[in-house]
């Protein structure tokens, strides 16, 4: 089933390349959407796929990559909508 997810983490997520590590972790599970950094510190992202594959980006938000400190990941599901082909990192 695909599902969407939009995703909000907070923590020591900037300037530890969450964004880079979080758009390679989702093109080999071949999840699309976007990546990005809010100016509050918090890193944002909208994951679109199978509902494995998007738990598992879920999951890595929830550690980040080497060197992040994760303290809260919000997760609001929203309604599949298919409007990707690729996954980006947005400025």
């Amino acid at each position: 089933m695909k599902v969407r997810a939009h995703v909000f983490v907070n923590g020591r997520v900037q300037g530890v390349f969450f964004r880079s590590q979080t758009q390679r972790r989702s093109e080999s599970l071949g999840v699309k959407g976007w990546v990005r950094n809010l100016s509050d510190g918090r890193v944002e992202a909208v994951f679109e796929g199978e509902e494995e594959a998007v738990n598992a980006m879920i999951k890595f938000c929830e550690q980040g990559p080497r060197g992040a400190y994760v303290t809260n990941v919000e997760v609001k599901w929203e309604e599949y909508a298919g409007e990707f082909r690729d996954f980006k990192i947005r400025y």
